[in-house]
C-alpha cells in the first residue's frame, strides 16, 4: 500500500516589518494601511503623505509573504508582497489577523486613550481589514474598502455586530477595472441584507489611491 504524506503545521516565532508616518504619542488619528497585492509598505505608505501631518499618523504593516514580481531571474526584479494565496489559506488568514492585532498593540500602547483608529485597505488589503475586523482583537472605529471587495466567504453573519460599531466605507474610482458598478452593487448589498452602515465615496480615477480622493476621505 502506498504511503501518503500527512499536512502538519507548526507554529513559529519570525520577523515582521512595518512602517510609520509620525508619532503615535502625538496623534489624536492613526490610520492602518494595508497594502494590495504585490506592493510593499514602504512605497505604499508615499502614497498617504499628503494626509499624514500633525495629529494624524499612518501605520503601514507588510504582507508576511514576500515573492519577486516578474520571472524572479534577476536581481533588478522587483519585490512585492501578498497577504495570502489560496494555498493553506485558513492558517495564513490566521497569522496575518494576529500580526495585525501585534501591531495595533504596539503602536496604541503610547497614544491617548481617546485615539481614533481607521483601519483601511486598497485592493487585495480590502479583504485584509474586513478579515481583520471581524476576527481580530484590536479595537476600530473606521473600516475601509478602497478598491476592493469584502470577501466573498466573510460570514456576515457571525461578524454583524463588530461592523454595525464601525463607520465603514466603500471608494472606489469610476474607471477601476476591478470593481466594477456590478461588484460595488454586490458589496453595498451585502452589507444593507445585514442592516450594516456604509457610505460610498466615488471619485474620477482607477484602480489607485487618488490624492484627492484620500484627502476627502481624510477630512470626513
Amino acid at each position: 500500500m502506498r504511503n501518503e504524506p500527512s499536512e502538519r503545521h507548526i507554529s513559529v516565532a519570525r520577523s515582521a516589518r512595518y512602517f510609520v508616518l509620525g508619532d503615535p504619542s502625538q496623534a489624536a488619528e492613526i490610520w492602518f494601511v494595508c497594502h494590495g497585492y504585490g506592493q510593499l509598505a514602504a512605497r505604499f505608505l508615499k502614497r498617504f503623505e499628503p494626509i499624514a501631518d500633525g495629529p494624524r499618523v499612518v501605520v503601514a504593516p507588510e504582507g508576511l509573504s514576500r515573492f519577486y514580481v516578474g520571472d524572479g531571474q534577476h536581481r533588478e526584479q522587483p519585490v512585492g508582497a501578498t497577504w495570502m494565496t489560496r494555498e493553506d489559506r485558513l492558517n495564513e488568514i490566521a497569522d496575518y489577523v494576529k500580526y495585525l492585532d501585534a501591531v495595533h498593540a504596539e503602536v496604541v500602547r503610547g497614544a491617548a486613550a481617546e485615539v481614533r483608529i481607521r483601519a483601511l485597505g486598497f485592493s487585495q488589503g480590502a479583504a485584509t481589514v474586513s478579515r481583520w475586523a471581524a476576527l481580530g482583537t484590536a479595537r476600530l472605529d473606521d473600516l475601509v474598502l478602497w478598491g476592493g471587495e469584502l470577501p466573498p466567504d466573510l460570514d456576515l453573519v457571525a461578524a454583524e455586530q463588530r461592523f454595525k460599531r464601525l463607520r465603514t466605507t466603500i471608494v472606489t474610482g469610476k474607471q477601476d477595472a476591478y470593481i466594477t458598478p456590478k461588484v460595488l452593487a454586490g458589496i453595498e448589498r451585502r452589507l444593507t441584507e445585514r442592516a450594516i452602515p456604509f457610505r460610498t465615496q466615488v471619485f474620477e480615477g482607477g484602480h489607485e489611491i487618488e490624492a484627492s480622493a484620500l484627502r476627502r476621505l481624510a477630512d470626513s
